[in-house]
C-alpha cells in the first residue's frame, strides 16, 4: 500500500474493508485473557506492517500523518469484524497522544512505532487505593535523587500491567494538583511487582502494581515536574472520543447478534430493542459531535462527561436487554454474554462513575453551584 498521499476518509474506508477481506484476521478459539492479548499483538503488526496503523498518526512517531479521524475509521473496522477485543484494542488512543504531546521528540519517536506495531504493550498507571475518581488525590511519591528518581507507592486498576513492557505513570512531587508528575517507566525496572486482579467476570484484566523505590531516569519524565494533572486531563479528549467511538461500534455489532438470536422467537418483537438502538444511535450521534469538535482543534472540557453518562448508561441497558430476551443466557449459559453482561456492571464505574459525571454535568456545564453542607 502506498504510504503516500494520506488517502480520505471514503477512500480509507474502502480501501482498508477491501484489504481486510483478502487478509484473515479471524481471531483463534482461544478466548482468553492470553488468546486476546496475544489477538491484538497479532493484529496490530499486520495493520501496521501494511501502513493502515500508521494513519492519523505524526510522522515525528513513525505515522504516515493524515487526520485522527482515520484511526477511529480503522478501530470501527477491527471492531464491527469482532477482530480484536476493543477496551483493550483502545488503549493506544490514550497513551500513544500522551507520548507524541508531553515525551522528548527522540523518545516518542523511538517508542511509539513499538505500541503502533504490536512490539509491545503499555499500560496505564494512574489510580490507587484511596484515589480513584479522586486522582487529585494520589499519593504514589517520586523523589529526586541525583539525576534520576526514585519512585515508591502502588497503582490499582492497571488494565494490562502484566503484559505491559512500559508504564505512564502519574507520581505525587510536590503538594496539589501541581505537584503531580509524570514519568514513562520500563515495567522490567527492579522494585516493581505486579499482581493481576481477577474481577466478577472472571477475567484478570486489571492489576495491582507496587514501586518500591523504584529508579527512574530522569529523562523518563514526561513534559517537567508538575505537568502530570495537566497530561491527564488531556487524556479526556482522547479517551472519550475516538475510544468511545470504537466501543460504540462494537456494542452496536452486540445489538445486532441479539436481534440474530432472537429472530425465532417472540422476542424480536420486544420494544426494549427498539429502546437500546435508540440509546446506541444517541450515543453515536453524540460521540459523533465531540469527534468533530476535537478534528476542528476545540479542547474538550466537562462536556465530555454527557458522552460517559450516555455510553455507560446504553451498554448497561444493551446487555440488561439481552438478559431478558435471551432466557438463560446469562443466568445458566458460561459463555460470552455472561461475560460481558458482568463486565457491564462496571460501566458505571471506570473512567469515571456515574455520580461523579453527573456532578461535573451540574455543576460545571448547568451551573448549578456546590452542594449545601
Amino acid at each position: 500500500m502506498s504510504a503516500d498521499p494520506v488517502p480520505g476518509i471514503a477512500e480509507f474506508r474502502s480501501g482498508l474493508q477491501a484489504w481486510l477481506g483478502e487478509h484473515d484476521l479471524t481471531p483463534g478459539p482461544d478466548h482468553s485473557l492470553d488468546g486476546q492479548v496475544a489477538q491484538l499483538l497479532r493484529v496490530r503488526k499486520a495493520l501496521f506492517d501494511a501502513d493502515w496503523m500508521r494513519y492519523g498518526w505524526p510522522t515525528a512517531a513513525g505515522g504516515l500523518g493524515g487526520p485522527a479521524a482515520l484511526r477511529a475509521v480503522l478501530g470501527e473496522e477491527v471492531a464491527t469484524r469482532d477482530l480484536a477485543e476493543p477496551g483493550i484494542w483502545s488503549l493506544i488512543e490514550v497513551l500513544a497522544p500522551t507520548m507524541i504531546d508531553y515525551a522528548r521528540p527522540d523518545l516518542a519517536a523511538e517508542m511509539v512505532p513499538r505500541l503502533l506495531s504490536g512490539a509491545e504493550l503499555w499500560c496505564q498507571g494512574f489510580s490507587e487505593p484511596e484515589s480513584g475518581s479522586d486522582l487529585a488525590s494520589l499519593t504514589t511519591r517520586a523523589i529526586p535523587r541525583g539525576a534520576d528518581w526514585v519512585v515508591s507507592g502502588q497503582k490499582v486498576w492497571t488494565s494490562l500491567a502484566q503484559y505491559a513492557a512500559r508504564c505512564v505513570l502519574l507520581t505525587r512531587t510536590a503538594p496539589g494538583h501541581r505537584g503531580i508528575t509524570a514519568f514513562f517507566v520500563d515495567m522490567d525496572s527492579p522494585g516493581i511487582t505486579v499482581r493481576p486482579l481477577q474481577t466478577m467476570h472472571g477475567v484478570d484484566e486489571f492489576a495491582e502494581v507496587f514501586f518500591d523505590d523504584v529508579l527512574v531516569p530522569s529523562d523518563r519524565m514526561l513534559g517537567t515536574p508538575g505537568d502530570g494533572w495537566q497530561l491527564a486531563m488531556d487524556l479526556l479528549p482522547f479517551e472519550r472520543s475516538t475510544c468511545f467511538w470504537h466501543r460504540i461500534a462494537y456494542l452496536f455489532t452486540r445489538l445486532d447478534q441479539v436481534l440474530a438470536e432472537t429472530d425465532s422467537t417472540d422476542s424480536a418483537e420486544d420494544p426494549a430493542l427498539g429502546e437500546v438502538f435508540t440509546m446506541l444511535h444517541t450515543t453515536r450521534c453524540r460521540s459523533l459531535l465531540t469527534q468533530r469538535r476535537l478534528a476542528a482543534g476545540a479542547r474538550l472540557g466537562p462536556e465530555t462527561s454527557i458522552d460517559k453518562v450516555l455510553l455507560a448508561t446504553a451498554e448497561q441497558r444493551l446487555f440488561d436487554t439481552a438478559r431478558d430476551v435471551l432466557p438463560g443466557a446469562i443466568e445458566l449459559d458460561d459463555d460470552r454474554w455472561r461475560t460481558e453482561f458482568l463486565y457491564s456492571r462496571a460501566a458505571t464505574i471506570y473512567g469515571g462513575t456515574a455520580e461523579i459525571q453527573r456532578n461535573i454535568i451540574a455543576r460545571r456545564l448547568l451551573d448549578l453551584g456546590k452542594e449545601s453542607a
